[in-house]
């Protein structure tokens, strides 16, 4: 919008540009000498105000620079750990560790192979957990070094037999019904390094764009690392910019800790846990903490010094961001994190268009379904598809990382028909995921006008974790109507009727089912019981659901 006040001079007025998923906003201001920078609750972020000219348009003027930044909560109870990844006032990550269900990935335990199948090449080994966890022989190391070689693979029957002791670390948390997934290649992650023990590989993170930093890091590392190393490293983006005294202290680290994982194997019996992983407080500060991260607030005293103790040690640029929230209000209530696990928990998504995503998951996949819904804003047809699909690009890439959704993922923009369309939302797409930490892989838009996408699932995705299937209808998501269950009554009538002979038969059922028998279904009874010569009679049972019921012969 534009200010009123009339043709001033250049310097009269300025203009904020901010960019909101698919919406540009000018808002006029008087000038300044200077912009400072804008506080809010959640995130901090500064604005170049750009000066507006009278002789020039709004397109003309150049975008500002907006510097956001990103703030983590951390709330903590005796019972359960909560963390939210804040970002412009809206939560873009939620993990949620709980003290009796933690996650096991980065765990290291000395197993006991339990069964071999050499028809899947792959083995259960019990480490402890509830059930055998799997291993399959492409995460084995030997198979590993072998293919790398261009060797013909050893059968897995050959490599590993039952009753053997094997050290093993956690890959993939137990899923649904699955165990635990596991490789013998150990990797023990710190701050800016990656541990390898098993590997004389020096390996740089993609994520570092730059060929001269990337050469630069590798080689220094090799200057790092002492004569009798045979691990090697994988640097994390956190090294970049990083000194040689932290580079030291975290591969001193690392390797004291690969020695008491090896001496712990030594002595105990398998299976045993050897090494755990950090607490999810503790991997905020390892994992999630980078240049955008501003604060992090945590309610809990005590684990604000937990915190402070182990960032001076490990992560001392970071001390100075960790910060007790003593505030009167819940400290999610500040970002209203609890509405967002609410909205994160149902199938459907409204966009601020008045489109909407409706989002299914299953064992095999992730669906994700655009509608435009009420949104009628575009100049024509097309333009309306366009627009409602930019923003559902935004919208999906928030919710794979809100709902830690992870595995094959396919979603189904609306058809559009140009392919320059297509393009633009694709790019939209993957500008989005590049904010996401978690690995992935985009393909483009198929024959059938679908986008087919992965993304690497290590934990429970916030659903799994925080829901369970309904008891009421067994998790198919639909109940059978009363009416059903009544004709599925009626037909057991008749198959008892014919292998006994009873004085009466009493229905339990639930309210719904004998409301309809005593209603519309009450002719057909009464024929049923006309037909077989007996009484038939009718109980509520409240403790019943929908579909339940029992037929008691008297």
């Amino acid at each position: 919008m534009r200010g009123s006040g009339g043709r001033a001079g250049p310097t009269a007025a300025a203009y904020i540009y901010i960019r909101a998923q698919a919406f540009l906003i000018w808002i006029a201001l008087p000038a300044k000498p200077a912009s400072p920078p804008l506080a809010c609750p959640i995130g901090t972020f500064t604005i170049r105000l750009a000066p507006y000219s009278p002789y020039l348009g709004e397109d003309a003027l150049m975008p500002p620079t907006i510097a956001l930044s990103e703030d983590i909560l951390i709330n903590v109870t005796p019972f359960e750990t909560r963390v939210a990844l804040v970002e412009q006032g809206s939560v873009q990550e939620l993990h949620v560790e709980r003290s009796i269900q933690r996650g096991h990935v980065g765990n290291i335990y000395l197993g006991r192979v339990v069964r071999v199948l050499p028809g899947m090449q792959s083995a259960f080994i019990d480490i402890g957990l509830e059930r055998a966890a799997f291993i399959h022989i492409a995460d084995l190391r030997e198979n590993r070094g072998e293919r790398s070689q261009g060797l013909t693979p050893t059968p897995i029957e050959k490599l590993l037999f039952e009753g053997q002791t094997i050290m093993v670390q956690v890959v993939k948390d137990p899923l649904g019904t699955k165990g635990a997934r596991l490789s013998t290649q150990i990797s023990m992650a710190g701050r800016m390094l990656v541990y390898l023990p098993h590997d004389p590989h020096i390996g740089i993170s993609q994520k570092i764009d730059s060929e001269s930093e990337r050469i630069q890091l590798r080689e220094r590392l090799q200057a790092l690392m002492p004569a009798e190393e045979k691990g090697g490293f994988i640097v994390r983006t956190q090294a970049e910019g990083a000194n040689d005294d932290e580079l030291t202290a975290d591969l001193e680290y690392l390797r004291k800790l690969w020695a008491s994982v090896q001496a712990a194997a030594r002595t105990q019996p398998a299976p045993a846990l050897l090494h755990q992983d950090l607490t999810l407080a503790q991997r905020v500060l390892r994992d999630m903490v980078g240049p955008a991260t501003g604060t992090i607030l945590v309610d809990s005293r005590t684990t604000t010094a937990a915190m402070l103790e182990w960032a001076r040690v490990y992560t001392p640029s970071v001390v100075d961001r960790i910060q007790h929230y003593s505030g009167e209000r819940p400290l999610f209530d500040t970002a209203n994190v609890d509405e967002e696990i609410a909205r994160a928990l149902s199938r459907r998504v409204d966009l601020k268009s008045g489109g909407y995503l409706i989002i299914d998951q299953t064992e095999a996949l992730t669906t994700v379904d655009v509608n435009t819904g009420g949104f009628v804003g575009g100049r024509n047809f097309d333009d309306t598809i366009f627009k409602t699909n930019l923003e559902a690009a935004q919208a999906i890439a928030r919710q794979l990382r809100l709902r830690n959704l992870g595995g094959i993922v396919i979603l189904d923009f609306i058809d559009m028909e140009e392919q320059e369309h297509r393009e633009t939302v694709l790019a939209e797409l993957k500008k989005a995921l590049a904010r996401d930490r978690t690995r992935m892989t985009v393909n483009g838009f198929t024959q059938l006008g679908l986008v087919e996408m992965t993304r690497k699932r290590t934990r429970d995705s916030l659903a799994h974790q925080l829901c369970e299937p309904c008891p009421m209808c067994e998790a198919r998501g639909n109940v059978r109507t009363p009416r059903t269950v009544c004709y599925e009554i009626l037909r057991e009538i008749l198959r008892e009727a014919r292998q006994f002979n009873p004085k009466e038969f009493r229905i339990l059922a639930s309210q719904e089912v004998v409301d309809l028998f005593l209603e519309e279904e009450s002719q057909h009874l009464a024929m049923l019981g006309d037909f077989v010569g007996k009484r038939v009679s009718l109980e509520v049972e409240s403790t019943y659901s929908q579909e339940k019921y029992d037929i008691i012969l008297v």
